[in-house]
């Protein structure tokens, strides 16, 4: 540390505290060479995004892997390269938005199948079937099946509203 009078770089902590609520450390500071002394904190920096695994262990967001998982569940597909960063750059967008730096990583394969649902429909079973680890056919079928009849849903009410439209 600095000392922020004469700019030397030998200084010796004279007092350590932690405050009340426990987030950060203050210090009572003394430049070895002019004696002037001054007060700096500490506080966990948490710029960064966390995400909590399934093991209970945390590790730093990495937006490649988020994008890598994402690559190969599009793969072969007609998606553009646009679209996938856009997708990764819309989930890391609201997992910033949140109030914790610790996320889930059941939130962020909930953000991701979300926005994949509407971008493939192919695609989004892939991610999917990885994602939740489907160890069935049965629960690969059942996912298969919900897409199909949201799909059906989807045209059939396309179709009534052209219908109404030619009256």
């Amino acid at each position: 540390m600095n000392c922020p009078d004469c700019g030397n770089e030998r200084t010796r902590v004279i007092d350590t505290e932690t405050s009340a609520d426990g987030t950060s450390v203050r210090r009572r500071r003394e430049c070895q060479r002019c004696s002037f002394r001054f007060t700096s904190y500490e506080r966990p920096e948490w710029d960064s995004l966390q995400v909590k695994k399934r093991d209970g262990s945390i590790e730093s967001f990495d937006f490649e892997k988020l994008r890598a998982g994402i690559e190969r569940a599009v793969e072969k597909r007609h998606v553009p390269e646009e679209d996938v960063t856009n997708l990764v750059e819309e989930v890391e967008s609201d997992l910033q938005s949140r109030e914790t730096r610790i996320v889930s990583s059941s939130l962020v394969g909930d953000l991701v199948s979300e926005r994949l649902r509407e971008l493939d429909q192919v695609a989004y079973i892939r991610f999917v079937s990885v994602y939740k680890a489907f160890s069935e056919p049965e629960e690969f079928l059942r996912e298969l099946d919900a897409v199909l009849d949201s799909k059906l849903d989807a045209s059939s009410s396309i179709d009534s509203t052209d219908k109404s439209d030619t009256s």
